[in-house]
């Protein structure tokens, strides 16, 4: 029951990480450079004292890398920037795809061997992304869309080499605080403005300090419980709840054309997921 308890904590989390982003700036209360600085300065602050209180430590004292922390700012930002235009949903599949084709790549650069059911899982869910962003009425503008994918390979890096940290939640702590200045720098040579509107500026610090810093809590006490499958096919299901909570609460409309690529793309994803337990039991 703590296992699925904090696993129903962590997606929720990380849907609503899409829809808070979206809600902001959709409103016009904040723009993208200032919703990250403050992501990730909320974020920093909130797993330090996370990682600092427990253990009695300075705050400062906590895990971090540079490469994962330029990684976790490469997310952020170009999370951020895409959500200019990209509705809840059509983002989260987006990113959740190339998080899962990332990861699948390195392993291959890492000297792993796919199994083509794997390859074959990865191009159906490719192709799902691919038809949700061809020229037409309906389709999501190319450069957000490309925005998010990247945001996608960058978390999908961020995930791999998280693999390996001893305390994956002093290990975030650390490099979200060196992730931060970076989004400070970006927010200051974009000429961003100051004056947010409070909404704004609330929905981006609950975005970094409970749907991401708290988010990430949950999800490394629900990772003991959960197998790598399970804990990869769970995650399938963001991309439906954002798209539900886009609906419901962001008034955003589910066209035929994202219930096709949707199914496509998270079919393909769960067809590889599929594959690589087979391969591991064989």
């Amino acid at each position: 029951m703590q296992t699925i308890l904090w696993t129903l904590l962590a997606l929720v989390s990380f849907a609503a990480n899409s829809m808070l982003c979206r809600a902001a700036l959709d409103s016009h209360t904040i723009d993208a450079a200032s919703f990250t600085m403050i992501r990730l300065l909320s974020g920093a602050v909130m797993l330090a004292l996370l990682v600092a209180i427990p253990q009695r430590k300075a705050p400062w004292s906590v895990d971090g890398n540079l490469i994962s922390a330029l990684a976790l700012f490469v997310y952020a930002i170009a999370f951020s920037f895409a959500y200019l235009s990209l509705g809840a949903g059509t983002g989260a599949l987006i990113l959740f795809t190339f998080v899962q084709i990332t990861m699948l790549a390195i392993g291959i650069i890492k000297g792993e061997h796919p199994k083509p059911l794997e390859i074959v899982g990865m191009l159906v869910a490719l192709g799902g992304v691919v038809y949700l962003v061809l020229p037409g009425l309906k389709a999501p503008p190319l450069l957000s869309a490309a925005l998010m994918a990247c945001a996608g390979a960058a978390w999908g890096l961020y995930s791999f080499r998280g693999r390996s940290a001893p305390n994956a939640i002093a290990a975030t702590a650390g490099n979200m605080a060196i992730a931060a200045p970076f989004g400070l720098l970006v927010w200051l040579t974009t000429g961003a403005h100051t004056d947010w509107a409070p909404r704004g500026a609330l929905l981006a610090a609950i975005s970094g300090a409970i749907t991401s810093g708290l988010g990430y809590v949950c999800w490394y006490k629900a990772l003991p419980g959960l197998s790598s499958t399970r804990a990869a096919v769970v995650q399938l299901s963001v991309p439906a709840l954002t798209a539900v909570g886009a609906v419901l609460i962001l008034n955003e409309e589910f066209t035929p054309r994202r219930v096709a690529a949707t199914v496509l793309t998270l079919g393909g994803v769960a067809i590889t997921i599929a594959a690589h337990q087979m391969k591991r039991d064989g």
